[in-house]
Formats: C-alpha cells, sequence, structure tokens
C-alpha cells in the first residue's frame, strides 16, 4: 500500500531499492554491450536483472557515474565505425544519436558520419548477439518515418526479426509519463513485458516524498521576472493547466533542457508558501527512478544532463527481465517452447 506523499520514506523509494539491487558479482553472467551508455540507466536495470554489462560512452562525467555506481565497465571512447568491442555479447542496447534527421541536418540517414545508428548496426553486425534494443525518442516513428525504415530494414538484412514499440514509463512503476520508442532485434520468441502499473503508476508526490514540501539552501527560486516570462509562455502555447509538478500524478518527461535551464518549460515546484522553486539533481533523479545512493559525478548541468539523458532504470529493469526470459528459451528445443 502506498504511503502519504509528506513520508520520509515513501513506498517508491522501497520499491525502486528492491527492484535495483545490484550484485557485486557478475563475471559470469550474461554479457550486455550498452552503447552511448550514458551514466547507465539502462546498464542499471540490466544488472539489476542478472546480466553483466560494459559501457561504452564518451563523455567523462558519465563514464565517472556508470564506473561509480555499477558493476561494468564504461570505456570512454568517442564511438566509431572501427571500435573494437568485447567478443560474444549475448546482448546489445544503446540510445544512438540520430543526428542526419534534424530540420537542420543534411538528411544523408545511415550515411551520416555524425548519426549513431551506422555505428549500433555494425556493432550488431560483427558481434552477432542474440538481441539487440535500441531507444530513442517517439517522434522517430512520425517526422522521420522513412529514416526509421532504414535502419529496421539494415537490421533485417542481418537476418534479425524486428519489433518496436512505443512505452509509456508510468505503465512500468516509474513516476513520469515519458514516453519513448524501444526496438527490438531478435531471432523469434521476442515477447514485450507486461505493464505493472497501468492502473496506478506512482505519483510524482509518492516519489520526491518530503522533498517536495522543503526548500532546500541551494534552491533555485523563480524570479517575478521568470513567473511573467513563465505566464506569457503557458499562454502562447495554450496550456490551459499550469505546468507546475502536479504532485498527486506522475510527471511530464523530464529532459535535459527542461531540468537544467530556467526556460518556461522547466520542471518546478510550487511550495505550500507559494514559492516556486526549480528541481533539484536528486530530484530530477527520482523521477526518472535512480535510487537515492545512485551518484551522479561533474557539476550541476552535467548531472541534470545526465539524467534527462537516461532509460529509467526502472523501465530498463523491467526490458532486462524479459530478455532474460527470451535468451532462457532460445536454448530450449523447439518442443518444449511449442509445449
Amino acid at each position: 500500500m502506498k504511503t502519504d506523499i509528506s513520508s520520509t520514506k515513501p513506498a517508491y523509494l522501497d520499491f525502486i531499492n528492491q527492484q535495483l539491487q545490484v550484485s557485486q558479482n557478475l563475471e559470469n553472467n550474461l554479457l550486455v554491450i550498452d552503447l552511448f551508455a550514458g551514466c547507465g540507466g539502462m546498464a542499471l536495470g540490466f544488472e539489476a536483472a542478472g546480466f553483466q554489462t560494459a559501457g561504452y560512452e564518451m563523455l567523462e562525467d558519465a563514464c565517472a557515474t556508470y564506473r561509480h555506481n555499477l558493476s561494468g565497465s564504461c570505456n570512454q571512447v568517442i564511438l566509431t565505425l572501427n571500435t573494437d568491442f568485447i567478443k560474444k555479447a549475448d546482448v546489445i542496447i544503446g540510445g544512438p544519436p540520430c543526428q542526419p534527421f534534424s530540420v537542420s541536418g543534411h538528411q544523408k540517414g545511415l550515411k551520416d558520419s555524425r548519426d549513431g545508428f551506422p555505428i549500433f548496426i555494425d556493432a550488431v553486425d560483427r558481434c552477432r548477439p542474440q538481441i539487440a534494443i535500441f531507444e530513442n525518442v517517439r517522434g522517430m516513428l512520425f517526422r522521420n518515418k522513412t529514416y526509421f525504415e532504414e535502419i529496421v530494414l539494415a537490421l533485417r538484412n542481418l537476418n534479425y526479426i524486428v519489433e518496436w514499440e512505443i512505452l509509456n514509463a508510468a505503465h512500468y512503476g516509474v513516476p513520469q509519463r515519458r514516453e519513448r520508442l524501444f526496438c527490438v532485434a531478435h531471432k523469434g520468441g521476442w515477447n514485450w513485458p507486461k505493464k505493472t502499473h497501468f492502473y496506478s503508476p506512482y505519483t510524482a508526490g509518492e516519489a520526491l516524498g518530503e522533498l517536495a514540501f522543503l526548500a532546500p539552501s541551494n534552491s533555485k527560486f523563480l524570479t517575478a521576472g521568470m513567473d511573467q516570462y513563465i505566464s506569457k509562455y503557458e499562454k502562447a502555447s495554450k496550456c490551459v493547466t499550469p505546468r507546475d509538478l502536479h504532485l498527486n500524478i506522475p510527471s511530464r518527461t523530464v529532459t535535459c533542457r527542461n531540468l537544467s535551464a530556467p526556460t518556461g518549460d522547466m520542471l518546478r515546484i510550487r511550495l505550500p508558501d507559494g514559492r516556486r522553486r526549480r528541481l533539484t539533481v536528486r530530484e530530477g533523479a527520482r523521477l526518472q527512478s535512480f535510487p537515492d545512493w545512485f551518484e551522479f559525478k561533474g557539476s550541476e548541468e552535467s548531472q541534470c544532463n545526465q539524467i534527462g539523458n537516461a532509460v529509467p532504470p526502472i523501465l530498463a529493469r523491467v526490458i532486462a527481465s524479459s530478455v532474460k526470459v527470451y535468451l532462457e528459451s532460445c536454448k530450449q528445443p523447439a518442443s518444449i517452447i511449442a509445449g
């Protein structure tokens, strides 16, 4: 049963701590190559499900965060088509950057050297894992549909079955209405994870607990000028309900921009005394389902960027559990599977 939002230890914290326990001895477990790994949000979910991870990430702070919190290694490297990876990976995961289909890009698709997908596909080609999964923004299925189809075709040409879904993180225990595209390349028999919190999602208030009513010494309060700017921003965008953090429902999507920057769309809390303040790093991390023991390295801006870019670990944990079931089914004779 969930606790009151002002509780000193919300049930939500018990939930993520229980789900995201990481063993310190994963050397003999199934190996996951984590490309464009960031701070390790997806890796945390996979390690909690019993996988061994090896991350590849170019940003120093993100690598430091990964190494500090996870059992797996994190190689600081700018990924290219020539990057050497650990051999015999069972799984490849990642969130490749996708520059080429931006409005200002050159629209070169898989031939664009700034794009992470040729690297991801090449890694799948060379390592031939049992399953590969990438995450991206949901808009990839719409305004960038042609490019997405090019990626799917490339994976199918490597003899994989390719499936995709838009998953809402709130349906799996994350206190945030975050919708992202997940694409899975497999050999047959993949099943998407079932929704665990569809009817009773965790709310922002349950995630933040008493933090939502406090004003830490380093709080960044909105000025009168910011209030006026936000009012104009919401009016121009035809926003009916003010976009303050509403504690009785899941949060809107946490991004780098709305967590770290003082913009009209910033995530902010209205305190009982009427003042409004921006979210702290820890509050943003909780909304992304990072446990409080997970420590971020680097400047405040860097930490916010790491959090906003991450796959919520709780969602990653659910996906990882489905991957484990899939891999176990691959080892069984067809007659047993058909059962």
